[in-house]
């Protein structure tokens, strides 16, 4: 009996390294499952969003292009020449103006409607204060703003852009 117990503690020790055996291999096989799913999203699929991101990119290139290439008809303004409103220093604003109008009926009425378009542009520009404009944002403001007015006085709209082709402040 003595021995049939020995036996038995031999086996129980035995099945038990075959156990830690088996756990092993099962941590083993978790481990390289997980690090193959990290390797796959690092790998494959960050690239796949990188192609899309690219794509997008150039997605808005080829936009842009189409929008150079529909340029509307230009309308140039002329020359204003304004006082600004510093109250310190006598200031003076000279700008050209061109307008970038949608299509010809929209030339036409602006072309009927010159005297109104000039003096809102004038008169807003008699507003403005050199340190106003001094910024690029503050330019961009300005065309937006006149923009805004044109579009207001023709009655189809139509005024996609205004390009400042001459901006000079003069201090008098």
């Amino acid at each position: 009996m003595a021995e049939e117990e020995k036996n038995q503690e031999e086996q129980e020790q035995k099945g038990g390294g075959g156990k830690k055996k088996l756990i092993f291999l099962l941590l083993l096989v978790l481990i390289l499952g997980i690090a193959g799913g990290l390797a796959y999203k690092f790998l494959v699929l960050d690239k796949k969003k990188a192609a899309e991101s690219q794509e997008k990119q150039a997605q808005k290139i080829i936009e842009e292009i189409k929008a150079t290439e529909n340029v509307g008809i230009m309308f140039d303004l002329g020359t204003f020449v304004v006082n600004l409103a510093d109250r310190d220093v006598d200031r003076y604003l000279k700008v050209s103006i061109v307008l970038e109008l949608k299509d010809q009926k929209v030339q036409q009425e602006a072309q009927k409607r010159l005297p109104e378009i000039k003096d809102a542009i004038t008169t807003l520009l008699l507003t403005k204060k050199s340190s106003d404009i001094r910024t690029p944002e503050g330019i961009e403001f300005l065309k937006e703003e006149i923009a805004k007015r044109v579009n207001a006085i023709l009655p189809l709209g139509g005024v996609k852009n205004v390009y400042f082709t001459d901006f000079i402040i003069q201090t008098g």
